[in-house]
């Protein structure tokens, strides 16, 4: 886990996106680790934000085949 700085008019869901990427329950592992958070839209500038712990997914390499 680790902890990063919301700024001004954020969203939840903006945050998770910016560090995490857009995998799938992602936000809603981080409202467990954030209860409070659960009850705003806009975050304020300077609010502490606890982010789940993920796995990195490498990007799958895209090849072309050109003979059967």
């Amino acid at each position: 886990m680790r902890t990063v700085t919301a700024n001004q008019n954020d969203t939840l869901d903006l945050v998770v996106y910016r560090y995490l990427g857009d995998q799938q329950g992602l936000v809603e592992q981080c409202l467990e680790l954030n209860p409070k958070l659960a009850n705003q839209i806009l975050l304020q500038a300077g609010q502490k934000v606890i982010l789940p712990t993920v796995a990195v997914k490498q990007p799958k390499k895209q090849t072309i085949q050109l003979w059967s």
